[in-house]
C-alpha cells in the first residue's frame, strides 16, 4: 500500500499553512491556519473492509520543565514520548483521498466537535486536550486534527507521522472521546497492510530542517 501527499514531500518539512503554529519574531509562535494536509493512498488490499488513519509525534519532550522558556533549551538528549495530532477511524473501504483542509481549517478554542465525521468516519480526541486541560480559555476535547505545535526553544526538528491502516473490519470497536493510544490498541490484529508518510517540522528559528 503506499501513502502520499500534494501537500508536503515524505521527509520534507510541512508548510505552515497545515501547523497550529508557526514562528513569530516577536512572541516565538502565533497560531496558524491548522489545515489537515492532503493525503491519497492506493493499493489497498483485498479484503480491506476499511481505513483508520493516526497521526503522531514521537519527538515530545517527556519533562516539560524547560518548555518554552526563555533563556533555556529543550536538549535533544531528553527522552521522547508520543503525542497524537489525529486519529480518523472507520475510513470507507472505497475512499482513496481526503482533501486539504477537509477536516480542519483554523483553530478552534476548546476543540473541534465529534466524534462523528465526513464519510461516515469518526474522529477521536488528540492530545491538545490534556495539554489545555488546565486553561480556561483553550480546556475541552479535543476531536480530530490539529497540527504542529512543538516547543520554540527545542533543539531537535519533530517528525509528524502519517499513517494509514488497511482493515479487515468496518468499524472498530470504540466508543465516545477515544484515544490515539486506544485506537493503536483496537488496531491489533485487524491490520492487513499499513503505509506511512513523515512531515517535519519547528518552530526554532535556529534548527535547520
Amino acid at each position: 500500500m503506499r501513502l502520499d501527499s500534494s501537500s508536503f514531500k515524505d521527509g520534507s518539512a510541512i508548510p505552515g499553512e497545515f501547523a497550529f503554529c508557526v514562528i513569530d519574531p516577536a512572541n516565538h509562535a502565533r497560531l496558524s491556519d491548522n489545515r489537515n494536509p492532503h493525503l491519497r493512498w492506493s493499493d489497498a488490499p483485498a479484503g480491506t473492509r476499511s481505513f483508520a488513519l493516526v497521526c503522531h509525534d514521537p519527538d515530545v519532550p517527556s519533562r516539560g520543565d524547560d518548555v518554552n522558556q526563555e533563556g533555556k533549551t529543550v536538549p535533544a538528549s531528553l527522552p521522547r514520548v508520543d503525542f497524537f495530532h489525529w486519529t480518523l477511524i472507520d475510513i470507507p473501504a472505497d475512499l482513496r483521498e481526503i482533501g486539504a483542509g477537509e477536516y480542519s481549517a483554523g483553530v478552534t478554542a476548546r476543540g473541534k466537535p465529534g466524534p462523528d465525521s465526513r464519510n461516515g468516519a469518526r474522529h477521536g480526541i488528540n492530545d491538545y486536550t490534556g495539554w489545555f486541560a488546565g486553561d480556561p480559555d483553550m480546556c475541552g476535547d479535543y476531536f480530530g486534527y490539529d497540527g504542529p505545535c512543538p516547543p520554540w526553544n527545542d533543539a531537535i526538528a519533530h517528525r509528524y507521522i502519517f499513517t494509514l491502516y488497511a482493515l479487515d473490519i468496518e468499524r472498530l470497536p470504540l466508543s465516545g472521546a477515544f484515544t490515539g493510544a486506544q485506537v493503536r490498541a483496537a488496531l491489533v490484529g485487524h491490520i492487513l497492510a499499513e503505509a506511512s508518510l513523515t512531515g517535519i517540522y519547528s518552530l526554532n528559528p535556529t534548527v535547520r530542517i
